[in-house]
């Protein structure tokens, strides 16, 4: 393939076994993602690049991709002429090494003169090579580097993959580009439905890839487009009973990933199965055979549900019929273990709780359910309510994973306890608690209604997060096991958001020190790390409501460390609010120039009154009286948590401050002196402290 060719489009699909439903969507984007960084960094000109995927394929559309890479010109600086020849024009060490360098003998090294002497150089063209030659390793690496968490072989190849690979096509235009990848020639041949067209299909140029697989492969490669098809023809088969579909987005992305021609067929069950928790039948619907919910009007659900087939059937019925016949014995199974799990209190399962293992080393769930129990009666106190029924909550709160229906449908843990809960007659806020606490359970997702809901929850994330700290299972890289990130991002969520004031250092010091294994050497450290651990994610919070809030905006509150959430949310918002006044600027620059000050000194350290017998100067008297005379405002405002008032009352020393940089030398060679002005100047940097540290602050 020569360079002068004209660019062209390039289509590459690689063809596998089904590959993970869940994770599709993912590899689809990544491939794309990747190959499009290869194609950059190889200088490969290109236009729009569009992703495809089924379940037996991956495939990517790049739009006028150029033939060959663009010739460029290399220029490399050798060494000082001086050095590199003795007097006899020889060449020496250096000059030999900077041609082997270049490839070339010393002979073909050019020389370059500038204004500080003669160097050897060298010069060529680079005339860029062919795509042809490039390709093969550019699609292997952007394969490999897939979010695969687990690669596997087959056959007798040491290649590894998400699963095992059966055709490669790779398109230049209407050329079928000769190169082997993951041990696969490339070639124009597809595969189309494994039963509507399982012979091989020719593509003869990528502009008829989606074209000719529909029409003669029964597959739609675009999952977009696939994903609407089946979200119109469940709801379309849903209104033809006068249903619609509640609950199913999360459901439409795994469909798509699971079918190539998707056919959506009503079914219908026994509608004595309705008298289960509603959750139960949806549980059972969705996650275990991925059928649409059906409910009416009014959010009830309907004795119906919406399948989606992979294959144009020439007798739907019959298909109908199967699914209705799979999800019967599903739906037997939820009612046995609702009737049988409710003829036992559900308090009757916790002493059951001391012989389940939670975690090694942390006991069992019954040691956790105490630990939580006592935490959250803690933070009831503190935020000022009532400590009785959270304690009963947490006390019932693990008892459901013991049930028949949890452990048939571990989805419905905390749902099922609720209903057990209410049936056994307890109190509503109890068994509400019991549902809640689960909550968040994902970004973006619904918080506790309820304050006992609220403090259960937030008890029982800190008491995961501590235990697994303590038996040293923390985080590492993009491996959190626990869920450790996401647990901590949900207490994050429930003190800002639903406004809980409680000292979270004190919550994760009691939490840690509830842990087993008393001989741990510094539980202090431990809770300061687990707190600094959660500030993280209060940054990444903050960050993800407003991308374009600064992290130096975030370090300046996070420097003081408040120990209430809801404090530091006041402050962040004062803070933002000072960034916007005139005084900004000027004022951040100065408590950067006196913390450097007093770094520097030492001085940072003390906290010495300042004498006004050795104010001398003008600039600094009038500094003092400004401090004075905001002290009086300032006070209440930091009491009742006013930030914006107080810094931009703090705003007023701006003057002042500058003048005193002006006209006053503070490292004066009299000691006195000198201290004073330090003291002045930590006094100044202990009023903005009272906020946030503004010498953080980046400000233009």
């Amino acid at each position: 393939m020569s360079g002068a060719k004209a660019p062209a489009d390039l289509l590459v699909e690689l063809g596998t076994e089904e590959l993970p439903p869940k994770a599709l969507a993912r590899l689809m984007q990544a491939f794309g993602d990747e190959l499009a960084a290869g194609l950059d960094e190889a200088r490969l000109g290109h236009g729009e690049v569009s992703v495809y995927a089924s379940p037996r394929r991956l495939a990517v559309i790049v739009a006028d991709l150029a033939a060959a890479q663009p010739e460029r010109r290399l220029e490399q600086k050798g060494p000082p002429v001086s050095i590199a020849f003795d007097g006899d024009g020889n060449a020496l060490p250096p000059a030999e090494a900077f041609a082997r360098k270049c490839g070339v003998p010393v002979a073909k090294l050019g020389r370059t003169s500038t204004p500080k002497g003669e160097w050897l150089s060298f010069s060529a063209v680079d005339p860029g090579l062919p795509l042809s030659e490039l390709i093969a390793g550019i699609v292997e690496n952007a394969l490999g580097k897939l979010p695969i968490p687990r690669r596997m072989r087959w056959g007798d190849s040491d290649v590894e993959f998400v699963r095992p690979a059966h055709w490669l096509v790779l398109l230049y235009g209407s050329e079928v580009l000769d190169v082997e990848v993951m041990g696969l020639r490339a070639g124009r041949e597809t595969r189309g439905h494994r039963f509507h067209a399982p012979a091989p299909i020719s593509i003869e140029e990528p502009s008829q890839y989606l074209e000719v697989l529909e029409k003669d492969g029964y597959v739609i490669a675009d999952f977009a487009r696939r994903r609407r098809m089946i979200e119109a023809g469940v709801e379309s088969a849903a209104a033809d009973i006068g249903g619609t579909i509640g609950d199913g987005e999360a459901l439409y992305d795994e469909v798509t990933a699971l079918v190539e021609w998707p056919v959506p067929l009503l079914g219908r069950f026994d509608s004595g199965f309705l008298e289960l928790p509603p959750e139960a039948v949806t549980s059972t619907l969705m996650s275990h055979q991925r059928y649409f919910p059906v409910a009416d009007s009014d959010g009830r659900l309907m004795n119906a549900f919406v399948t989606v087939a992979n294959l144009e059937s020439r007798n739907p019925d019959t298909v109908r019929d199967g699914n209705e016949r799979v999800i019967r014995p599903r739906l037997a199974d939820a009612a046995f273990f609702w009737d049988s799990d409710r003829a036992r209190r559900l308090d009757a399962r916790i002493e059951a709780l001391d012989r389940v293992v939670y975690q090694q080393g942390l006991g069992s769930l019954g040691d956790k359910s105490r630990r939580v129990a006592q935490l959250a009666a803690r933070l009831a106190v503190e935020s000022g309510h009532e400590a009785t029924d959270v304690e009963r909550a947490a006390t019932l709160a693990k008892c459901d994973l013991l049930t028949g229906m949890v452990g048939e449908f571990p989805d419905l843990q905390g749902i099922m306890g609720t209903y057990y809960a209410s049936a056994d007659g307890e109190r509503q806020t109890v068994a509400t608690a019991i549902r809640e606490h689960y909550l968040p359970r994902f970004a973006g997702d619904e918080l506790p209604a309820s304050a006992e809901g609220r403090l259960l929850a937030l008890a029982d994330r800190l008491d995961t997060l501590a235990g697994v700290f303590a038996i040293g299972k923390r985080p590492s890289g993009n491996s959190d096991p626990f869920g450790l990130r996401r647990a901590a991002l949900g207490a994050v969520r429930i003190l800002i958001e639903c406004e809980i004031e409680i000292d979270l250092k004190a919550a994760i010091a009691a939490s840690v020190a509830a842990q087993p294994g008393g001989d741990r050497k510094d539980d202090t450290a431990l809770a300061l790390e687990l707190y600094h651990f959660v500030a993280e994610r209060l940054r990444r919070y903050f960050q993800d409501q407003d991308p374009t809030l600064a992290t130096e905006t975030v370090d300046a509150v996070m420097a003081r460390e408040p120990a209430s959430l809801l404090d530091f949310a006041h402050r962040l918002a004062a803070v933002r609010q000072f960034l916007a006044l005139d005084e900004a600027a000027s004022l951040a620059a100065a408590n950067k120039r006196i913390a450097n000050i007093l770094d520097k000194t030492g001085a940072g350290a003390r906290d010495d009154a300042v004498d006004t017998a050795l104010l001398s100067e003008s600039a600094e008297r009038e500094l003092h009286a400004a401090l004075d005379k905001i002290d009086g405002d300032l006070e209440p405002l930091i009491a009742g948590r006013d930030y914006t008032a107080a810094l931009s009352t703090l705003a007023k020393l701006k003057a002042p401050v500058d003048r005193f940089f002006d006209d006053v030398m503070v490292m004066a060679d009299d000691d006195a002196l000198r201290s004073n002005r330090l003291a002045l100047l930590a006094a100044v940097r202990s009023r903005f402290l009272e906020v946030a540290d503004v010498s953080r602050l980046s400000v233009t």
